[in-house]
């Protein structure tokens, strides 16, 4: 008798559809095989399909279900936006599926039933997902009001083409109004209308999101975000992740990579270029974030007053 292992290579090893399956000359009798599993109507797979890559995961439960398309979490992994995943098992998908659509039970997915417009919808990889600026306003609904500045910030800001294959924002402020518009009385969207006044176009991370939102509610004024260093010689020199131009501080979020050897050694020639330029440097970590970025907003205001700065002023 012949195994699910002898199914054609490019079924093995991954869900695919019955659809799939019969168009590779796979009979029913072998699709009933022990060691698949009926992940969803006209949907098979492997029992390790959790260890699988997303987008190979959900692309079948897409392809059989019209009319839908990955949301929520799993279209901000898709979009490689940032995210925090509820509690959940890792098969389980989000997808949305309008309004007056047949209604959907399956295993492993999570339907949203709600209005979707078909400029809503892009691909990634050949998948139906949702746009970035619907994802954002669908990932209001569980995330906090930080949160959901941080990921329009994700949305908005221009790439580094040289290590990111993209030379333009996954969409504008301008896009991410126009859910709100579009969808009032969305869940929420009271959230979204609270965060899209402090999404800013530059931040290159979440955690430099954070420490620019904790600057500000300290009272503190509100920082560039990633632009050069220009002295009066017109030399362009590096990006501050924050900076106060006017005050010569330049701001450093330093992430988990900042302990690896190499990085040090960028970081120490980084700090003795802000020495020659006459500015100073404020290094933040992970450390300085924590009940509610107290020391970071700490370090800030202390090198503010020493460059002069005065509250009020």
């Amino acid at each position: 008798m012949k195994t699910a292992r002898q199914l054609p290579g490019e079924l093995q090893d991954r869900p695919f559809t019955v659809a799939e399956a019969a168009h590779a000359g796979v009979s029913p009798k072998r699709l009933r095989h022990g060691s698949l599993h009926a992940l969803g109507k006209g949907i098979r797979g492997p029992a390790t399909t959790a260890e699988l890559p997303l987008g190979i995961r959900v692309r079948p439960f897409i392809e059989v279900n019209e009319r839908c398309a990955a949301s929520h979490v799993t279209a901000a992994e898709l979009l490689l936006l940032p995210r925090r995943r509820r509690k959940e098992t890792p098969e389980t998908f989000h997808i949305i599926r309008p309004e007056g659509a047949a209604h959907l039970n399956r295993p492993y997915v999570v339907v949203h039933r709600m209005k979707l417009y078909d400029d809503e919808i892009t691909t990634v990889r050949g998948i139906s997902v949702t746009t970035p600026e619907r994802t954002w306003l669908d990932m209001a609904e569980t995330l906090s009001v930080d949160e959901v500045v941080a990921l329009g910030d994700s949305c908005v800001r221009v790439p580094r083409a040289d290590l990111e294959g993209r030379d333009s924002p996954h969409c504008d402020v301008s896009d991410l109004q126009r859910m709100i518009y579009r969808h009032k009385g969305k869940p929420g969207i009271r959230k979204a209308k609270e965060a899209i006044e402090l999404i800013r176009v530059g931040s290159d991370s979440p955690q430099e999101t954070m420490l620019r939102l904790a600057i500000v509610r300290a009272g503190l004024p509100e920082p560039e975000l990633n632009k050069p260093i220009i002295t009066d010689d017109g030399v362009r020199h590096h990006e501050p992740d924050l900076a106060y131009r006017r005050y010569r501080i330049g701001i450093e979020y330093e992430g988990e990579h900042h302990g690896d050897n190499e990085q040090i050694v960028r970081d120490i020639a980084r700090s003795e270029r802000y020495a020659a330029l006459g500015w100073t440097e404020v290094r933040i970590s992970k450390q300085h974030m924590l009940n509610d970025a107290k020391a970071a907003v700490a370090k800030v205001r202390a090198a503010l007053l020493q460059a002069g700065w005065r509250p009020g002023r």
